[in-house]
């Protein structure tokens, strides 16, 4: 049969437009077709996926439907076909701005493909993910230094999130999720390094979704620029729709971002940003919490 579904990018850093990855899937005895036609076209931003992308990501999401013991090699995906329409975001043309296309989008096309799939194999399919790397980079002068003028520095990061909930138990809290591979940053290692200060960094309680199973909870990760004036580029998903929870179990809270800012203002930042902090302001990253699995 054929089974439908579709999930969104909160929108693509260039408009408040959300972008649609729609999924049809057809299974028959030998073969497995995965069909975007009806996805959102190739968008100024640069949420683009070039096609090698979206085969890894919807491979990656296969591959965890099945028994964990079988080898990944072309064998593997070989009756796995893909169809991606002429134009679309997930086939990227020149010039096409593709940054976020690696480390967003791969993240909503395996949430599609899984969502999708819990159609027909509820009991392999996990709730949603965080559904985003939530990378911070920061950059400016290091007043620490001799150099004229402070030595020039870059820090980035992305930060981990709640897991969602599972077919056989709860999701994992603050780890990092489905398309992503990297470790966090300790914070000592960070402030002797970058003159920055780590002020919180914890679980952000009560983010997870409810279910029989529920969702890990996500991060709060909170940096302030110590005695210097420094650029942030935000680079985040999952602030306007939340991961989903399945099988009755409730969504994830959404992320949010926000500058704390002289004189105590609060200041909200969408999931894509660039702004400058002055001396002593701060940045606030709340990660996104896994959805639940399951009715509670």
């Amino acid at each position: 049969g054929t089974y439908r579904g579709e999930d969104f990018l909160d929108d693509d850093g260039n408009s408040d437009e959300p972008v649609r990855v729609s999924l049809a899937v057809t299974v028959s005895p030998d073969k497995l077709v995965l069909d975007y036609t009806g996805s959102s076209a190739q968008r100024p931003g640069n949420i683009n996926a070039v096609a090698p992308m979206t085969y890894s990501a919807s491979f990656f999401a296969i591959k965890i439907l099945t028994d964990p013991e079988i080898p990944v090699n072309a064998g593997t995906f070989r009756s796995v076909e893909l169809i991606i329409p002429e134009g679309s975001f997930l086939g990227a043309r020149l010039p096409a701005a593709v940054c976020a296309g690696n480390t967003e989008t791969t993240q909503r096309i395996a949430d599609t493909v899984l969502k999708v799939c819990a159609q027909f194999a509820p009991e392999r399919v996990p709730a949603a993910s965080q559904g985003t790397m939530n990378t911070v980079a920061i950059g400016g002068h290091d007043p620490r230094s001799s150099e004229p003028g402070g030595r020039p520095y870059t820090y980035i990061e992305t930060i981990g999130g709640g897991q969602g909930g599972r077919p056989m138990g709860p999701g994992d809290d603050g780890i990092q999720c489905n398309m992503t591979n990297t470790m966090n940053t300790p914070v000592e290692a960070l402030e002797i390094t970058y003159p920055l200060r780590v002020e919180r960094y914890e679980l952000r309680e009560g983010s997870s979704g409810a279910g029989k199973h529920r969702g890990g909870n996500g991060l709060v990760r909170v940096i302030r620029a110590v005695g210097h004036t420094a650029r942030v580029s935000l680079q985040c998903e999952r602030r306007r729709f939340a991961p989903y929870g399945l099988q009755g179990g409730a969504d994830g809270k959404p992320g949010r971002n926000a500058v704390l800012r002289g004189g105590g203002t609060v200041e909200e930042v969408p999931g894509k940003a660039s702004l400058s902090l002055a001396a002593d302001e701060v940045v606030v990253v709340e990660t996104p919490g896994g959805g639940g699995w399951g009715v509670a």
